[in-house]
């Protein structure tokens, strides 16, 4: 089992732009994934501001279904 140290050698080049390339392609998906997250974080937040209105909407009709409830009782 001796081993050419010399073609192990001769073929680093080649590894290494292999790896470079694996690297590159791990770069990209890893920007993809960054962006992905901004954009959901953007959108949550969003998300948040207007679940909160609905929220105050909300208890607003329930105060008004109640005085409606009061003043047909009146009568």
């Amino acid at each position: 089992m001796a081993v050419n140290i010399s073609e192990e050698a001769a073929d680093l080049p080649g590894v290494l732009g292999s790896l470079g390339e694996i690297a590159l392609w791990l770069q990209a998906v890893g920007a993809i994934i960054i962006v992905w997250i901004i954009f959901q974080s953007i959108s949550f937040y969003y998300n948040r501001k207007r679940m909160q209105e609905v929220y105050e909407i909300k208890k607003d009709m329930v105060r008004i279904e109640r005085k409606i409830d009061n003043i047909l009782k009146k009568r």
